[in-house]
C-alpha cells in the first residue's frame, strides 16, 4: 500500500520540481538585470530539473514493481485492488509529464548557455 501511495506523490513532486526551474530562471535572469552583468546560471536550476525527470521515472519503476509484486505475491492484476488502480491510474499522468519535464531540462541548459540580453540600461 505504501508503494501505491507513493506514485501520486511522486508523480506530483516531479512535475512540481520541473516547473520550480521557471522560478529559478526568472529569478536568475532578475539578478542579473539589476547586477548589470552576466552571472553563473545557480545550480538549484540545474537540480530541479534533473529532479523533475528523475522523480518521473521514478514513479513508473514504483509502478512496475508494485504491478509485478501483485501479480507474484496476491496473482491479482494492477486494477483488481485499490492501491494498484491508484497507483495504475495516476502513473499515466507521470507518463504524459516525463516529456515535459525534459522539455524543461532541455530549457535549463539552453537559457543557462545562452544568458540573457542587459539591454540599454547597463
Amino acid at each position: 500500500m505504501t508503494a501505491a501511495l507513493m506514485v501520486p506523490v511522486l508523480v506530483v513532486a516531479g512535475v512540481a520540481a520541473s516547473l520550480h526551474t521557471q522560478g529559478i530562471q526568472d529569478e536568475w535572469a532578475d539578478r542579473q538585470e539589476e547586477a548589470c552583468r552576466h552571472l553563473p546560471y545557480p545550480m538549484a536550476g540545474y537540480a530541479a530539473g534533473w529532479a523533475g525527470v528523475v522523480l518521473g521515472v521514478a514513479a513508473v519503476a514504483v509502478c512496475v514493481l508494485l504491478a509485478r509484486r501483485l501479480r507474484g505475491r496476491y496473482g491479482l492484476r494492477l486494477g483488481e485492488s485499490w492501491p494498484g488502480l491508484l497507483a495504475g491510474t495516476t502513473v499515466w499522468f507521470s507518463v504524459l509529464a516525463i516529456p515535459m519535464e525534459l522539455i524543461q531540462l532541455w530549457v535549463v541548459y539552453s537559457a543557462a548557455a545562452s544568458g540573457i540580453n542587459l539591454g540599454d540600461g547597463c
